[in-house]
């Protein structure tokens, strides 16, 4: 992919990032926020947060299995982008939900799972966005990818806080296994994909069918 390509795909990656939350503004302008408009922005933003986390998790996948190196550098940005609308939804939740009352929050934590478990992601997402930067990669040195497979736990830890925050019904979403078993499913194979002798397998068919395509060219 040439500079140009490259530059076009970054653009896209900004747009796509910041296009959600221009969709939720322009729907609250319009009073479109159905009836409960608090449930409805932190519902919104803990799924784009959940989408973003999971694109950047797709990004390694992607260059082993298609060679799309080209994804590798907007990894970052798809992971930012998921803790910014991970923000959006637990400043939501603590700061209009529960009018910054830590009092309610800590009383709620006991007697509700999915806030413990979404406070629990959240928490553990931030040092990855921290140290996202390149002078945090510098100063980490090899830390910085321990540090960062942390998103191995935290992604099915923002799934579990999804299901849980159904209130366990979580076929009643989308179809019938509902949006955080769809989740599960594809992250699941996202991290199966990581193992290495899987890797290495998704690099030896891709390799084999760029030579037959290139024979086939030749021919």
């Amino acid at each position: 992919m040439d500079k140009r390509n490259k530059r076009i795909l970054q653009i896209l990656v900004h747009i796509g990032g910041w296009f959600p939350l221009v969709w939720l503004a322009w729907d609250f302008w319009n009073n479109n926020l159905t009836a409960n408009p608090i449930q409805a922005v932190e519902q919104r933003t803990g799924k784009y947060a959940l989408f973003f986390l999971v694109l950047s998790l797709a990004c390694s996948p992607l260059v082993s299995i298609a060679g799309w190196k080209e994804l590798i550098p907007r990894r970052k940005a798809l992971g930012n982008y998921g803790f910014f609308y991970a923000f959006v939804h637990v400043l939501t939740f603590i700061g209009i939900d529960y009018g910054f009352n830590f009092n309610y929050i800590v009383r709620d934590v006991g007697t509700k799972s999915y806030i413990l478990v979404g406070l629990t992601a959240f928490l553990s997402l931030a040092p990855l966005a921290i140290t996202s930067f390149s002078y945090w990669m510098k100063r980490l040195g090899k830390n910085w990818k321990r540090l960062h497979r942390l998103v191995y736990l935290i992604s099915p830890l923002v799934i579990l806080h999804f299901a849980l925050a159904v209130k366990g019904d979580i076929t009643r979403l989308s179809g019938n296994l509902g949006e955080p078993l769809q989740y599960a499913f594809v992250v699941s194979l996202l991290l199966i994909a990581r193992i290495s002798f899987v890797k290495q397998i998704a690099i030896n068919i891709r390799r084999s069918l760029a030579r037959r395509l290139s024979d086939l060219r030749l021919a």
